[in-house]
């Protein structure tokens, strides 16, 4: 009874080393079980690789706008001041007609008209400066001489105003400090302007500006401002 015992403890260990050995590759199993898989294929000499998957390359932002800049993509901006409104109606007519690819922005500028108190123009400078004299006596120092060639020359100004109640106040206040000469009348400003912001394709942009100097022989453009967002 003994010695059967022993015979079949003897089978199940001899058993068990079998299953290890065979399931380790030493009985010419392979141990690469894709090497299994490969050779359950049909006709695997056949089976070709076509090609290999490369990693994407990282791309260089600062290579990509230098490229950008050169190419056509690139955005040139003129900036036209100073233009009659007829002025700035024809460059917007060439622009459309000959440039569409080019957008302007447009802005009138108008000077406030206003109001001042004066005393009219003297006859030269001696004049002038017997007037100034008697001003400073009055104690009046807020004052200037218009040296500027024109109708108000050898004028002098004491004081300017946006409104018209304003200036007649001021004017009342320097009669009754003995400013007997003094008057008020309106300032013209100078007629409205426009400008002309025009961005469009850098590689039309030298011919837009041929083109406008030749409708506009006295315009010349300027760069446009760079425009910078504030920090956070």
């Amino acid at each position: 009874m003994i010695a059967n015992m022993r015979i079949a403890v003897f089978l199940l260990l001899l058993a068990n080393l079998l299953v290890l050995v065979w399931t380790r590759g030493y009985l010419g199993a392979p141990a690469n079980p894709d090497a299994r898989r490969a050779e359950q294929q049909l006709l695997p000499e056949q089976v070709k690789v076509v090609g290999r998957a490369k990693p994407p390359q990282a791309t260089n932002r600062k290579d990509e706008d230098e490229k950008a800049a050169d190419g056509k993509g690139a955005v040139a901006c003129q900036f036209w001041s100073d233009l009659l409104s007829a002025d700035a109606d024809q460059v917007e007519r060439l622009l459309a007609e000959q440039f569409s690819a080019f957008k302007a922005t447009r802005r009138t500028i108008a000077e406030n008209s206003g109001y001042w108190v004066y005393v009219p123009p003297l006859a030269n400078k001696e004049e002038v400066n017997k007037k100034t004299a008697e001003l400073q006596l009055l104690g009046i120092q807020d004052f200037f001489v218009v040296q500027a060639s024109g109708p108000n020359q050898l004028a002098i100004s004491l004081g300017t105003y946006r409104t018209e109640d304003a200036a007649k106040a001021g004017l009342e206040g320097l009669r009754a400090k003995g400013v007997k000469s003094a008057k008020m009348s309106e300032r013209k400003g100078k007629p409205p302007f426009n400008t002309l912001e025009i961005r469009g394709p850098a590689t039309q942009a030298d011919a837009l500006r041929q083109a406008i100097v030749a409708l506009l022989p006295k315009a010349s453009p300027t760069a446009c401002k760079v425009k910078t967002e504030a920090a956070p």
